[in-house]
């Protein structure tokens, strides 16, 4: 195509007739100037270049412009664009009465294919024919990103006169297609969208929201919650079975509601370490039409408990000796405590006790979770503080603050410890408030999904539990939560200006995690019960904040991430704390992840220092693939190594028997000006195209009058002027 370009000016009489009186006046000013200067040569440049300038002024006035006119192209395009996601794999598409239906992608191909059909449009267009389904590339078709590919006929707009989309309009990524749209309409390039499938899912029985723990410990109960979704239009039912390959199994007889849900768990308890497979699975039901979600595999590792535990006291209160002899009995956690007592200037002793403060980072770092209770500043040093900060922030370890009568926790808000408080302190209540009679406690709407109020399986039956748990006589001094924190229990009968007194507040902070508890009556749940509420509090507290910091270990090393159940698409962030050969935290060094994706895939993930010299490295890894990844951590620096998995669970979006969204493809059609079509209707894509009037020419227009460019020239100029008037003397 050739481009025509060309100087145009918009000259009126206004601007002729004064411009034109303009020159007249400056070009016998400066003859005047010339020749009363004796017709110095310098005047006479000088000279010359005030009439330029003002030429120049007076074309500038005329509203100049450089314009570039492209023809249209003698046979432009029409994209037909096909949507090629695992959704349009729905058999839902009646194309003649008595026949079965067939795919949504068959009923696409079968259209794409006839070329026939096309070839009568060729006269006047080039088809071009475009699948496409999730962005990202490697043929994904685990997602529908209608938006990235409008964006690519926004890339060749000047040789596309239409756009055809056939498709069930279900999109699930990228930015909403209708801002591509208004692109498009914009510039005048119609789509005409022909929806594939019905609106209605297909009848279906699907095993959804399997959840469970990459890293479990033997001799542990795991509860393994799971539901089935169904979109059958009657009541089902069926047998939801779990098997083990330890050789454990199980059977629950569910009924499903018609297009309802049913929600389950089994339990499971590993009787020895190793890696498992979990699989569920569901019969199929008569009527239903695909049978690949009526099963689920999730692997698990198991291993030996050992979380490291230390209690920080002030004095042997009930809680303190009832959490620590509970603690004791139990074969997966190792104690120690700290024991002040006050006025006698020493610390308790005996088995398990320590004589004071882990003096070292190292000595610090083997605790999985610090309970600190009612101490101060006079006995915990801000130094002490600080280190525990660390041990959170960047170790991923648990702090479990439990304030007590005497009000000596409230001092360490002067140390680096205020930053992990979950709640605002209230100043008039230095010592809590106490009661003649137990005050009820009440979970908040975290608190019913919670894990770690959890102390019966039942939903229901958990949330009268705590209604009916012996209460407590006395709490801290609390205003509220801070931003940022979670509030699971709170006061059942007393409020403040902010709402409900909080009771147990959790909060993350850097790689670990907070817990407030602002009574000491805990203890009180053994009543008539022994340990069955008490400890199994405690003991959820302690494995959830020691989870993460636990996913694997290794001689000098250990190695956790986030989400711990990633799922396909997620960026996974993963952290390892490292020791030097000495048993220091190494500080800097090469410490690498590679991760073996289920294809046999491999990628490098190098892992960089994070500051506050604990040892901790990081790096991320996007996780493509659904299914079983190898991790493999190296340290060049100690020798060390850990090697475990990582579940990647597969992001079912684009499952065949999802509904057809043809009101997408209707506010794309409407937006442009085009047309939405029935599949019946598909030979009116052709006439509707061949109606569309021709491309008209492409006009680039840059306006010289007003351009930056214009301005700098005449200041330019102007500038020159004058100097050179100074150097022949005229000024």
């Amino acid at each position: 195509m050739d481009v025509q370009q060309a100087l145009r000016f918009q000259w009126s009489l206004s601007v002729l007739v004064g411009g034109g009186m303009v020159l007249i006046g400056i070009a016998v000013l400066s003859i005047w100037t010339w020749r009363r200067t004796g017709f110095s040569k310098g005047v006479a440049v000088v000279e010359t270049l005030r009439v330029a300038i003002a030429l120049l002024i007076v074309m500038l006035l005329a509203q100049p412009e450089w314009i570039e006119v492209t023809p249209p192209p003698e046979h432009p395009e029409v994209l037909v664009l096909s949507d090629v996601s695992n959704s349009m794999d729905t058999e839902d598409v009646h194309v003649s009465e008595g026949q079965p239906p067939i795919s949504r992608r068959a009923w696409v191909e079968r259209v794409t294919g006839d070329q026939a059909f096309w070839s009568k449009l060729e006269e006047r267009y080039r088809v071009v024919f475009e699948p496409f389904a999730a962005s990202g590339g490697e043929n994904r078709r685990d997602g529908s990103d209608y938006a990235a590919a409008l964006a690519r006929v926004l890339e060749r707009e000047q040789t596309v006169r239409g756009v055809v989309v056939l498709g069930d309009g279900d999109w699930n990524e990228g930015s909403p297609p209708l801002e591509t749209a208004a692109r498009l309409a914009m510039r005048r390039i119609p789509i005409f969208a022909v929806p594939t499938g019905q609106e209605t899912p297909l009848p279906d029985l699907a095993l959804r929201n399997v959840n469970v723990p990459a890293v479990t410990v033997e001799e542990r109960t795991l509860r393994i919650p799971f539901s089935i979704e169904s979109t059958i239009g009657r009541d089902i039912q069926t047998i939801a079975r779990l098997r083990v390959t330890d050789g454990e199994s199980a059977a629950m007889a569910v009924r499903v509601p018609a297009m309802g849900r049913f929600q389950g768990a089994f339990t499971w308890t590993p009787s020895m370490p190793g890696e498992f497979k979990i699989r569920l699975t569901i019969p199929v039901a008569r009527g239903e039409t695909s049978s690949e979600n009526n099963e689920v595999i999730v692997p698990v590792r198991v291993q030996k408990e050992a979380i490291q535990v230390l209690l920080i006291e002030g004095t042997a209160r009930w809680e303190y000796r009832y959490l620590r002899n509970a603690f004791e009995r139990d074969p997966g956690v190792d104690v120690h405590a700290l024991l002040f007592h006050p006025g006698l200037g020493r610390t308790g002793g005996g088995r398990g006790y320590l004589k004071s403060f882990p003096q070292t980072r190292e000595e610090l770092a083997r605790y999985d979770v610090v309970f600190v209770g009612d101490v101060g500043v006079d006995q915990l040093s801000p130094e002490a503080c600080r280190r525990l900060k660390g041990l959170v922030e960047q170790q991923a370890s648990g702090l479990v603050l439990m304030p007590g009568l005497a009000g000596r926790l409230r001092s360490l808000r002067q140390t680096a410890l205020a930053e992990l408080f979950p709640v605002e302190l209230d100043p008039q209540l230095p010592r809590g408030e106490g009661s003649a009679q137990l005050q009820p406690y009440a979970l908040t709407d975290f608190g019913r999904k919670s894990l770690l109020t959890k102390l019966t399986d039942d939903e229901v039956e958990n949330l009268e539990l705590w209604e009916r748990l012996p209460g407590f006589s006395w709490h801290a001094g609390v205003l509220r939560p801070l931003p940022g924190s979670e509030t699971l229990v709170v006061h059942g009968a007393a409020s403040n200006a902010y709402g409900r007194i909080p009771l147990i507040v959790t909060r993350p902070f850097g790689h670990g995690k907070v817990l407030f508890m602002a009574t000491d009556g805990a203890w009180r749940w053994r009543r008539g019960v022994e340990d069955r509420y008490h400890y199994r509090f405690w003991s959820q507290v302690a494995r959830w904040m020691a989870y993460q910091r636990n996913m694997a270990r290794g001689e000098g090393m250990r190695l956790f991430y986030t989400p711990d159940h990633p799922r396909q698409g997620t960026t996974v962030l993963f952290h390892a704390n490292v020791m030097d050969s000495t048993g220091e935290p190494l500080e800097s060094g090469e410490v690498v992840l590679q991760v073996v994706d289920p294809s046999g895939k491999t990628e490098t993930v190098r892992m960089t220092p994070e500051r506050g010299n604990w040892g901790l490295f990081s790096g991320s890894y996007e996780a493509r693939a659904a299914g079983e990844h190898r991790l493999k951590l190296t340290c060049k620096e100690n020798g060390g190594t850990i090697e475990t998995t990582l579940f990647v669970q597969s992001v079912d979006r684009e499952r065949p028997g999802r509904p057809a969204r043809p009101d997408v493809l209707e506010e794309l059609a409407a937006a442009t000006g085009g047309r939405l079509l029935a599949t019946s209707d598909i030979e009116r894509v052709r006439d509707l195209l061949a109606r569309l009037p021709k491309l008209e020419p492409m006009v680039r227009r840059l306006r010289l009058w007003s351009h930056p460019m214009t301005l700098a020239l005449v200041v330019a100029l102007m500038g020159a002027f004058w100097v050179g008037r100074k150097m022949v003397g005229q000024i």
